[in-house]
């Protein structure tokens, strides 16, 4: 089997203006980025908000992620695939890969195998800057902040109580906690700072949150950086920075448009981590595709724990969404890893394992079912997989939820190994069955809010914090920030916020370590366990493996 790079690479690409005319856009809407990339014009997605209905959304989610894989990428695009060869018009909208994870554990997040997004690798490095200009955006803030204390602190920031640290799309440990305006009066005051990979920026959040550029502004103005001597928060707009800001990202909030390797139109923008951040790509993106089509196919990060809940309570809630069906997303080998099998034994049948295992999956979907969404399973299927494992899961989900569950080989053979989930999921949403509703109203309490999420979701006795955390907690309710959602940061590895706990783990309790307002996307954070916001790269990163050759990229798989 050739490699996900060397099928990308050999596959014959529609010039980017056939796919844009397939869903309607005129060549004068896009503006190409090179043969195969466009970003679509403001203007025309206005115009089309106005002229056309809504397509029905897809969430497509997983469980909770293992190193044998699931491949929730794979299946949103061969999903796509698979129901544009049906006869129903689809667009699929997922999130652009950021670097940090395309050298470090990942090497690349376009899909894989006969299910992708291309061109791969210029997706998957660069793109079309729009992290770029997240990441200027965000240190514009960040310099103009050290500005104005230099020039006299005429707001009377608190050093002590500045939130806002900076940004890079790397993972890099050694930048986590640094200080900075060393070196004499001439560089400013020193003090402790740190960064964030990009994906866990404000700036990050409110652009995939935003209706548009000036929903931005007023989101970039609103983010708090600190606080005064007073405990009086300051602001971006306190800085007078939002409006530079926006400009930085006047071209990165154009959708980008690509293509699937069967030439599905696919918009790839925006892109926060759902393990730190909410996890979904941009509000205008799919705003966009709801209007383009019949049907959106959309992705939420990690597991469904996370993901979907994110994509749920904060996405939806924000944007006004109501999703009409849910796909989650298993492998055999997954399963088996949750019930205790090592990586090395994967390959063999295992059905005591496997049905052990079933429990995280059976969790996701009933924790689905509780927003009120119907969902088809869909079981990506492996070579070493054997009938008799797939014939338990099809038992155990059916006899437990009454659920069909479609075993898919688009990895293998694109969108015809997936025709069979297009089907079950085109029924669902047909059907009009989706009862969407949210885990929890907005006036209750930030800390409520929490511990719903965690007894709910998670499946955790309670909610603990330290004294301090419960009093961040209780300020942020007091001043006025109550009716914001909650975006939980903690491992997506395991239901609990400890990453070694697999299955479905009962009996525990869930340690909020710190909490931080984000004013600007809307929504406040809380910290759970040891999640970290800067991500480190591993012992042997896919960075060591990525080369050019003979002018081509080798290495993203």
């Amino acid at each position: 089997m050739r490699s996900d790079i060397e099928i990308a690479r050999a596959a014959k690409l529609k010039p980017i203006a056939e796919i844009a005319g397939a869903i309607g856009i005129p060549e004068d809407a896009i503006q190409p980025h090179g043969r195969y990339i466009a970003k679509i014009e403001p203007d025309f997605l206005d115009r089309v908000a106005q002229e056309r209905p809504n397509g029905k959304l897809v969430l497509v989610t997983a469980i909770n992620p293992t190193p044998a894989g699931e491949g929730k990428t794979t299946t949103t695009v061969g999903l796509g695939d698979a129901l544009n060869r049906i006869g129903k018009k689809t667009v699929i909208c997922l999130r652009e890969p950021s670097l940090g994870p395309c050298f470090g554990m990942k090497g690349g997040a376009a899909g894989g195998g006969w299910a992708q997004v291309v061109p791969m690798d210029a997706i998957n490095l660069h793109f079309t800057g729009d992290f770029h200009a997240i990441t200027s955006a965000h240190n514009l803030l960040s310099a103009l902040l050290d500005n104005h204390i230099y020039w006299g602190n005429a707001l009377g920031l608190d050093q002590r109580r500045i939130a806002w640290k900076r940004v890079l799309d790397m993972n890099d440990r050694a930048l986590r906690e640094v200080v900075v305006g060393l070196g004499g009066p001439s560089n400013g005051f020193s003090r402790e700072d740190g960064f964030d990979i990009t994906v866990a920026s404000e700036v990050m959040a409110a652009f995939c949150l935003a209706s548009g550029v000036d929903d931005l502004e007023g989101r970039l103005g609103r983010m708090v950086v600190g606080a005064t001597y007073g405990k009086t928060p300051v602001t971006a707009a306190d800085l007078k920075a939002e409006g530079a800001m926006s400009a930085l990202l006047k071209e990165a909030i154009k959708p980008n448009l690509v293509q699937t390797l069967e030439g599905s139109p696919a918009l790839v923008h925006g892109g926060p981590f759902a393990n730190i951040a909410h996890g979904c790509n941009s509000v205008v993106a799919t705003r966009a595709a709801l209007r383009l089509a019949d049907y959106v196919v959309t992705e939420a990060g990690f597991g469904a724990d996370l993901g979907a809940e994110k994509f749920f309570d904060i996405k939806c809630r924000k944007a006004g969404l109501k999703p009409a069906a849910a796909v989650v997303v298993a492998t055999v080998r997954a399963l088996k890893m949750h019930g205790g099998v090592g990586k090395d034994a994967l390959g063999v049948e295992n059905p005591g394992a496997l049905k052990a295992g079933l429990a995280n999956l059976a969790r996701h979907i009933a924790n689905v079912h509780k927003f009120g969404v119907p969902v088809v399973v869909a079981i990506n299927r492996f070579t070493a997989d054997t009938e008799a494992e797939l014939d338990l899961v099809k038992r155990a989900v059916g006899d437990r939820f009454g659920l069909k569950v479609v075993v898919c080989e688009h990895w293998a053979h694109g969108g015809a190994g997936a025709e069979e989930l297009a089907h079950a999921v085109a029924e669902v949403a047909d059907a009009g069955e989706s009862q969407f509703q949210l885990l929890y109203p907005d006036d209750l309490g930030l800390w409520d809010k929490t511990r719903t999420i965690a007894r709910e979701i998670y499946g955790a006795d309670d909610v603990a914090a330290d004294a301090s955390v419960r009093a961040k907690f209780r300020a942020l309710d007091a001043a006025g920030y109550g009716m914001l959602p909650i975006c939980v940061a903690k491992t997506q590895y395991s239901f609990s916020d400890d990453p070694g706990r697999l299955g479905a783990p009962t009996g525990f309790d869930v340690t909020v370590k710190d909490v931080r307002l984000r004013a600007g996307a809307g929504f406040v954070v809380a910290l759970m366990g040891d999640i970290r916001t800067m991500p480190g790269l591993p012992r042997s990163p896919a960075a060591e493996r990525i080369r050019v050759s003979d002018g081509e990229i080798e290495g993203l798989f």
